[in-house]
């Protein structure tokens, strides 16, 4: 029997650490760290997590999801799970180890589509943790969740090409010493194709990328910005994977780091199942503890119940990956179910705090306000549903049955 949900030896071990390292040593330094922009002073911000980063280094903590030749730890997506589902049970958990979004996914793409000398250049920066980067795909005027429809125009001079677009929501902007930077470089290929983008790796600062503003979001301005792209001029042996392949990039990007965001909301949705039942076993009400009242029963049995399914989702599309199996239905339906999941997780703790929950006094006013982005975050919920219908309908039509868009499991 080849199904085995249990950890090896040496995993389990690693998972230990980590749990340990997060709560012996990360929460007790950081926990007074809720918001980066409301903290106290930003000076022992800074050394704090940097000191957490030297820390983690020197346990063995760092880069969980890249080869050993490049420092870290050589885990695979499923071994990866089990550190993300630890590490985000705080915000800095993942930053600390040195596999927080969106660096991470630019990591994975560094290393599959980067040349010798970009990766010795972009990718050692990062593995070593002296540079940040961003992604700067999304674009305002036009639909996030289709790439295809970039209007942001790179124009060929010479040995260089020019640069002018405009982007938002470009988690990390502000903080990266480089960009990934998607633009339309084939005039000639139909509005819609796959083949009209190319990638650009962009050194910052950089004469003609403006940052406009930090958008303010309903959990504040926390790195997300508005950027104007005016005559940047970025050399061609600055393409990362070749001109012409920047949707193959970004696809290629995306399907993993949206698994890695769903193994970290699983630690804030079973972070919020685990205040949900201690609030319930320690609130008195109307002659019984909260958690003696089916109403309450049934919210912790939904959330359990939920969350049980979140872990097996990420398990299988994690497991799919690293056999090189096709693994884009199965991140799509994880993605979806997991990010919905989250918030629905948190809103029913909240509902079981009462007043004390919807405060500040509690962490689950904030992750509430951070969880709701998940649903349209690396491809909104309705979009996922139309490619898994539309992987259902193709099994179907191929091979007269859904088995293989559900997972294709031995059931």
């Amino acid at each position: 029997m080849a199904i085995d949900f249990t950890l090896a030896p040496e995993h389990e071990e690693i998972r230990a650490r980590v749990r340990t390292f997060i709560q012996e040593t990360v929460l007790p330094r950081t926990r007074t760290f809720d918001d980066e922009e409301t903290v106290a002073s930003r000076h022992e911000y800074l050394v704090t997590i940097l000191e957490l980063r030297e820390e983690a280094k020197k346990v063995g903590l760092w880069l969980p999801h890249m080869p050993k030749e490049w420092g870290g730890m050589g885990l695979g997506h499923v071994e990866l799970a089990m550190v993300q589902a630890e590490a985000g049970k705080t915000r800095l958990g993942p930053w600390i180890l040195n596999c927080m979004a969106p660096d991470e996914g630019n990591m994975h793409t560094l290393l599959h589509w980067g040349t010798k000398e970009q990766n010795e250049n972009y990718l050692r920066r990062l593995c070593e943790g002296t540079a940040m980067s961003c992604f700067a795909m999304t674009e305002p005027e036009v639909a996030g969740s289709d790439p295809t429809l970039i209007q942001t125009r790179a124009e060929k001079d010479g040995e260089e090409w020019i640069i002018n677009g405009h982007k938002w929501f470009i988690s990390n902007a502000r903080r990266a010493q480089f960009a990934i930077l998607v633009a339309r470089t084939e005039p000639d290929v139909p509005a819609g194709s796959r083949g009209a983008n190319t990638a650009f790796l962009v050194d910052l600062p950089a004469t003609g990328w403006n940052d406009v503003r930090e958008i303010e979001t309903m959990h504040g301005s926390t790195g997300h910005s508005e950027i104007v792209i005016e005559d940047l001029r970025v050399h061609e042996s600055q393409i990362l994977g070749g001109r012409g392949n920047g949707h193959r990039l970004g696809q290629y990007r995306l399907g993993p780091a949206r698994l890695a965001h769903c193994m970290r909301w699983i630690a804030q949705a079973e972070t919020a199942l685990d205040m949900m039942v201690d609030r319930s076993l320690n609130r008195y009400s109307h002659g019984s503890l909260l958690a003696e009242k089916q109403g309450v029963q049934w919210l912790i049995a939904d959330s359990a119940m939920e969350l049980y399914q979140c872990k097996l989702m990420v398990l299988h599309a994690a497991y799919k990956i690293d056999r090189g199996e096709d693994f884009r239905t199965e991140v799509s339906m994880a993605k979806h179910f997991v990010a919905n999941s989250l918030n629905r997780i948190i809103d029913r703790s909240m509902q079981v705090h009462g007043a004390l929950g919807y405060s500040t006094d509690t962490p689950l006013a904030n992750m509430l306000q951070h969880a709701r982005w998940a649903r349209f975050a690396d491809g909104a919920d309705e979009i996922h549903q139309m490619r898994i219908a539309e992987r259902t309908i193709a099994a179907y039509k191929d091979h007269g049955s859904t088995r293989s868009a559900t997972g294709n499991l031995p059931v």
